[in-house]
C-alpha cells in the first residue's frame, strides 16, 4: 500500500464507519419500525453488502480490513506488518463507535441496545464462542485467498464481492445461533456506548482467536517468504508480483 500511514488509518476508520453504519441501521430499523420493514435476511444482507461496498470504496487506501480479527489474521499469515495491527484496531474502533453514535442520534434507546450481540436461544456461551471462532477462521482464510493469493484467478477483482458474500452467508446461517459478530469491533463499540459488557467476551475472544488460527492455517496452504501488505483491490487480472515496476535511469 502506497498511501501514507495516517491516510490509511483514516481510510480504515471511514470504511469501518460505512460498514457498521449500514448494518447497524438495518438492526435499528427492524426494532423501531418493525420486522415488516426489514427481515433478518435483510440485516444479514446489509452487513454483507455494506462490507463489500466499504472495501470497494476504501480498500485501495487502507487495505480494507474493517475488522480487528482480520488485521490480526493477516499479520499471522504474513500479509500485514505486525507493528501496524494495534493502530488499525484503534482506527476500526473509532470508526465503528461513530457509527453507533449516528444510530443513537436517530433511533430509540431500545434500538441502540439491540446492537449488542448475544447467543441465540438455547446456545451456550461456549457454543457461541466456538461458532464465532470457526466462522472467523474461515473468513480470514477466504480473505487471504481472494485478496492476496496470486495463484487464485479471482484474486483482486472479485475480492469485495466474495468477502461481503461470506459475511452475508455467515450472518444468515450462523448468526442466529452465535450472535453473528465475527468482528470484535462490531461487538465492542455498541457495549462501549450502552455500557453492558455481559456477553462481549465471547465476541472478543472467539473472533480474535479464530482470525489468528485462520491466518496460521492459510500459511500452510500458501506460505509467504516475508510480510506483504495485503490490499483488497483489483489488480487488472495480473498477479501483483508480475506487474512491471517503473524503470529508473
Amino acid at each position: 500500500m502506497d498511501s501514507p500511514f495516517g491516510l490509511r488509518l483514516a481510510g480504515e476508520a471511514l470504511g469501518t464507519f460505512l460498514f457498521f453504519f449500514l448494518g447497524f441501521n438495518a438492526v435499528a430499523v427492524s426494532v423501531d419500525i418493525g420486522a415488516g420493514a426489514i427481515s433478518s435476511l435483510g440485516i444479514a444482507f446489509a452487513f454483507g453488502l455494506g462490507l463489500a461496498l466499504a472495501i470497494g470504496a476504501l480498500g485501495q487506501i487502507s487495505g480494507g480490513h474493517f475488522n480487528p480479527a482480520v488485521s490480526l489474521g493477516l499479520a499471522v499469515a504474513r500479509k500485514f506488518p505486525p507493528r501496524e495491527v494495534v493502530p488499525y484496531w484503534v482506527a476500526q474502533l473509532v470508526g465503528g463507535f461513530v457509527a453507533v453514535l449516528a444510530i443513537a442520534a436517530v433511533y430509540s434507546k431500545r434500538a441502540t441496545d439491540s446492537l449488542d450481540n448475544a447467543p441465540g436461544l438455547g446456545i451456550s456461551s461456549w457454543g457461541a464462542l466456538l461458532l464465532e471462532l470457526i466462522a472467523t477462521a474461515l473468513f480470514v482464510m477466504v480473505i487471504c485467498t481472494v485478496a492476496t493469493d496470486d495463484r487464485a484467478p479471482w484474486k483482486g477483482v472479485m475480492a469485495p464481492l466474495l468477502i461481503g458474500l461470506f459475511i452475508f452467508t455467515a450472518a444468515d446461517a450462523i448468526g442466529p445461533a452465535s450472535g453473528g459478530s465475527f468482528n470484535p469491533a462490531r461487538s465492542l463499540d455498541p457495549v462501549l456506548f450502552n455500557w453492558d459488557f455481559g456477553k462481549v467476551w465471547i465476541y472478543l475472544v472467539g473472533p480474535l482467536l479464530g482470525g489468528a488460527i485462520g491466518g496460521a492455517i492459510w500459511v500452510l496452504f500458501g506460505p509467504a517468504r516475508k510480510h506483504q501488505p495485503a490490499t483488497i483491490r483489483a489488480t487488472g487480472g495480473l498477479p501483483q508480483a508480475e506487474q512491471a515496476a517503473p524503470e529508473t535511469r
